[in-house]
């Protein structure tokens, strides 16, 4: 019996498809699942040895890392359409296990903010900690909410047929709209005036990679609205989303091919034909949905002429890729258990809650204290782990950094790029290990293995040029643009992902349910 995922060279593949989608992030994987439910015969191809994007993990020494998916919201309840969208996608077959009551734990300096389940433990919390603060944090809950719902119809419309979006388009993205073309530092600075209570409510910035002064409130709600009831991580690790994935795909004649870069999407007479892979074959289909991102599409996968010629241009100066970071891989050897590892995250910060302050502050000057360090312990997570790796556990810790700082070495090779980038890579290295250390004690001098990733290792694994990791931007000007939807002006090319949704594995996901539902002209969220 022939396997879902398999290497292009191991492999002999048919010339025609129904559907080719490049790339194999939860929009590409999600798309061609939901397609393959519907009677189509998909080709999935990916450019990285591993499928999965920002979903995938790596393994080192008898160690594994997830290298994107850190916990996801929603899928705790079996009846959230979160979770139903995930179960629809794996037939079922991606199971999660919860984190238990503290799922994040916001901290400045030495003061700590642990988030708990529920809205009402929201609330409560923050209004013990900031008492005459409750009308403005009653007033923020119920926008944070009101935003969940008004979202629902903002997405709604992007897969709608032109003709019904004609009609009913401007009065479906109303509501989210006016939200998400304010910034999140706009808007609670109507709330109130206490910095500390602006600090914490901004606490998880770094889920959709911008300070509150830059971000759309609109996207900071949804993500605040995400998280409200805990989070889950994959049991079995993050890995296992992509094989159930592929499993779906693959039981209706479709395939997910690894190392298989897609050279150019191919166009004539203004409609989409195929695609050629990078050693010159060409693949036929007449639907072809790009899970690259905007940017990578017109910018790579495009011909030049084609790409101009539909009005399909690059705008970085009004809406930028989003940042990039370093990330620090540990490994220890003992089990999560033994270490008292925790399962929930931290978000370290500064002692000032100013967090644009603080990155502007750090991007002047990198020697400037961390802005943010987010650190996630994957292995105390997973309930399968031990059965994995046992006496092993795994931590990852994270900074931003922007792609400018690596730039001078993009022109080297992966694991061959120089001393002077290794001694680059050690300053993080320690500067991290001294935040987990200041929060972790217990977990100083058991580190077996350590490995930092930058933007460059982002750019070479995933193909995002600059090691973006949320597509584009999330700014208020994102949200106004109407050209980030499924369908694009060349017949038969569709784009999936984050960037026809928003940041995020799920965002990715819901991407995919939309671009597919676009494709059938059918509410495929109705079948879940």
């Amino acid at each position: 019996m022939s396997k879902p995922i398999v290497s292009y060279k191991q492999t002999t593949l048919d010339e025609q498809w129904d559907v080719i989608v490049v790339g194999s992030g939860p929009g590409g994987l999600g798309a061609a699942a939901v397609l393959a439910k519907e009677g189509k015969r998909v080709l999935v191809l990916e450019q990285h040895y591993v499928a999965g994007g920002f979903t995938h993990v790596f393994k080192r020494k008898g160690y594994e890392w997830d290298v994107g998916l850190h916990y996801i919201g929603e899928v705790n309840r079996e009846q959230s359409m979160m979770r139903r969208m995930f179960d629809y996608v794996s037939d079922s077959q991606t199971q999660w296990a919860d984190m238990g009551d503290v799922y994040d734990r916001i901290r400045f300096g030495d003061d700590e903010f642990p988030l708990r389940c529920g809205t009402d433990a929201f609330r409560e919390d923050l209004i013990q900690w900031f008492p005459n603060e409750s009308n403005a944090i009653d007033t923020y809950i119920r926008m944070v909410l009101d935003a969940g719902k008004a979202y629902r119809m903002f997405l709604a419309e992007k897969a709608m047929p032109k003709m019904l979006s004609s009609v009913a388009g401007t009065m479906m993205r109303k509501g989210f709209a006016k939200m998400a073309k304010r910034t999140t530092l706009d808007v609670l600075s109507e709330l109130t005036r206490d910095k500390l209570l602006i600090g914490v409510l901004c606490g998880q910035w770094g889920d959709y990679g911008l300070p509150p002064a830059e971000s759309s409130f609109g996207m900071h709600a949804i993500l605040v609205r995400h998280y409200l009831r805990g989070g889950a991580y994959p049991i079995g690790g993050a890995g296992v989303i992509a094989d159930h994935m592929a499993s779906v795909i693959h039981a209706a004649g479709g395939l997910v091919v690894t190392k298989a870069a897609v050279e150019s999407i191919n166009v004539e007479k203004g409609k989409a034909i195929g695609v050629t892979i990078a050693d010159g074959r060409r693949l036929v289909a007449p639907i072809v949905i790009s899970g690259a991102g905007y940017m990578n599409t017109v910018q790579h996968l495009l011909p030049p002429a084609v790409a101009e010629a539909h009005g399909m241009t690059p705008f970085t100066d009004r809406i930028p890729r989003s940042g990039a970071h370093v990330c620090l891989y540990l490994g220890f050897k003992q089990n999560a258990e033994a270490l008292n590892m925790p399962k929930a995250n931290h978000w370290l910060y500064p002692e000032s809650p100013d967090h644009d302050e603080n990155v502007h502050r750090f991007l002047a000057d990198r020697s400037a204290p961390l802005p943010l360090t987010y650190i996630s312990f994957p292995s105390a997570k997973d309930p399968d782990w031990d059965n994995r790796y046992p006496e092993r556990s795994t931590v990852e810790a994270i900074t931003l950094s922007p792609y400018e700082w690596f730039a001078q070495w993009e022109e080297t090779r992966w694991m061959k790029r120089g001393d002077d980038y290794l001694a680059f890579k050690q300053e993080f290295t320690e500067r991290l290990l001294e935040e987990l250390f200041r929060v972790e004690p217990q977990l100083k001098g058991h580190v077996d293995y350590s490995e930092l990733s930058t933007p460059l290792s982002t750019a070479h694994f995933s193909g995002h040029r600059k090691g973006e990791i949320y597509g584009l931007e999330h700014s208020p000007e994102r949200f106004s643009q109407r050209h980030l939807q499924p369908r694009t002006p060349i017949q038969g090319l569709f784009l999936t992902g984050q960037d026809v949704s928003t940041a995020g594995v799920t965002g990715a996901l819901v991407g995919g349910f939309l671009t597919a539902s676009a494709i059938t002209k059918k509410n495929l969220m109705d079948r879940i």
